[in-house]
């Protein structure tokens, strides 16, 4: 049982390196169809208007890293720690709930000044208005 365990754990753990390796493979070498991606991504989010553009900002943040749903990160970081293969642990999973979605959300703070801020001026005020 406890070989069992350890099987499935490496199992696991070989799985998700292979998909790393295999997905980091094909951005490397398909480096042409990710460029036509993403010259099509830039020219749809340049020609948004900033209101939009700060107003799904803050839908984004606020749905993926809202602090009102704890059951949702619970169920997302368990299946996460699972498909890794380890056993289900309450304080751990409860740890990094209660710490994960602040570091992502201090993360897209960081990156709202730093990098917008030299993008767009005024889509920052609009955030900043829109945020208060």
């Amino acid at each position: 049982m406890h070989n069992e365990d350890r099987i499935h754990t490496i199992l696991h753990f070989s799985k998700n390196l292979i998909c790393f390796v295999i997905l980091s493979g094909y951005s490397i070498l398909g480096n042409e169809e990710l460029v036509i991606l993403n010259s099509w991504v830039q020219e749809f989010l340049y020609n948004l208007s900033d209101r939009i553009k700060a107003f799904s900002i803050l839908l984004l943040i606020d749905l993926c890293i809202g602090f009102h749903s704890p059951h949702g990160w619970e169920l997302m970081i368990g299946y996460i720690y699972k498909d890794f293969g380890f056993a289900h642990n309450d304080q751990i999973i409860s740890g990094l709930v209660s710490t994960f979605p602040v570091i992502l959300d201090t993360i897209f703070k960081y990156w709202i000044f730093r990098y917008l801020n030299r993008v767009s001026p005024s889509l920052v005020v609009i955030y900043h208005s829109m945020n208060d």
